[in-house]
């Protein structure tokens, strides 16, 4: 479309997928061009403002969220997915990262505008992750002819219950990084702190919570006041930016930082993650898959205090703030070959967003 002018309508519909919400738009009802597009995405956010006051964004990152969605032309796949991560704080709109939170909700929302028919009481929406260049495929609910969203599956992090969506991550080893490991080493040392570099759909430094002088059972909102561990954490991660292939990060929202503890809670290993200068109430859905397969590496930090199941197909319950998350991991010999999580969307509203 053209560059819409301030004050007009722009079809939009705000969504929960998995623990993150945000606005989703059809990628024609937007600018086509970036820098008209971005500015327009500040302004329905409401940023920069910590409080986000004159816009739709919640406050925090995990609210003020975007999907551009279209139809796909490639070959078995049905659409097109771009993540857009709009700051709270700054004016930034970056593309950088993806999200496994937020495409819960693109399959339901892809049907709801037509891009894909129903199929049956469930439908398969196979989805191209613009950002990484990776492939998901996410079973929609679609009784009747229509997406459901009532249902049984709970996750934590969301109160209440909905329809499942489960989701199958294909090829994310390497997804913005080029290599699953991109120093080539399941563990290497920054500020003298032994950390793994791992990206298998989110790039994130992995480290001990111990090393970094905490226990990894504090509340998240004690860990943002503490003003020592956020600036060990980002000159780690200022570090580690290059070293991941990834640049100069310091205006970008990757990598993440997992600081991980032995399980407490009967599952595989407990987290604390900033995303990476606010620390998530919950994890990533990306964030939980690399720190699932950081805890499959031998020599890892996160190896040495997990607890993995046996077999071929391992369900790995990660920890985190506010409860947990499940990747099922399945192997092929010590490689992960393939994973997969389930999350839960929801419609919000469905209308025209100002900017």
């Amino acid at each position: 479309m053209s560059d819409p002018i301030s004050g007009h309508g722009v079809r939009c519909m705000w969504m929960r997928g998995g623990t993150s919400k945000g606005g989703y738009f059809l990628a024609e009802d937007l600018p086509t061009d970036e820098k008209a597009r971005d500015a327009f995405l500040l302004r329905v956010m409401g940023s920069p403002d910590p409080r986000q006051i004159d816009g739709m964004g919640g406050s925090d990152p995990l609210t003020s969220k975007v999907a551009v969605v279209k139809k796909s032309g490639r070959p078995s796949v049905d659409v097109d997915y771009l993540f857009l991560q709009v700051f709270v704080d700054q004016p930034i709109v970056t593309d950088a990262q993806n999200c496994g939170n937020i495409l819960a909700a693109v399959g339901p929302f892809a049907i709801e505008r037509g891009l894909v028919p129903v199929a049956g009481e469930t439908t398969v929406v196979r989805i191209f992750m613009e950002n990484t260049g990776q492939i998901a495929e996410a079973t929609i609910s679609t009784p009747d002819g229509n997406v459901n969203y009532e249902g049984d599956a709970r996750i934590d992090g969301v109160p209440g219950t909905a329809a499942p969506v489960p989701i199958v991550f294909e090829d994310t080893a390497g997804s913005s990084c080029g290599a699953l490991l991109p120093t080539g080493n399941a563990v290497d040392e920054i500020d003298g702190i032994a950390v793994t570099m791992i990206d298998n759909g989110m790039p994130c430094v992995v480290m001990r919570a111990a090393d970094m002088g905490i226990e990894g059972t504090e509340e998240p909102k004690a860990l943002e006041a503490n003003a020592e561990l956020r600036a060990k954490l980002e000159a780690i991660r200022l570090k580690a930016g290059p070293l991941m292939n990834l640049g100069d990060v310091t205006e970008k929202s990757v990598p993440k930082m997992t600081m991980v503890s032995a399980p407490r809670a009967g599952g595989a290993i407990s987290t604390r993650t900033f995303i990476p200068h606010r620390c998530h109430t919950s994890i990533g859905v990306l964030g939980a898959v690399s720190v699932a397969t950081a805890c499959l590496v031998p020599g890892s930090p996160a190896h040495d205090l997990a607890v993995i199941p046996g077999g071929g197909v391992k369900t790995l319950s990660i920890e985190h703030p506010t409860g947990e998350m499940s990747v099922v991991a399945t192997m092929n010999g010590d490689d992960v070959e393939k994973v997969a999580v389930l999350r839960t969307a929801r419609k919000l509203f469905d209308g025209v967003v100002f900017g």
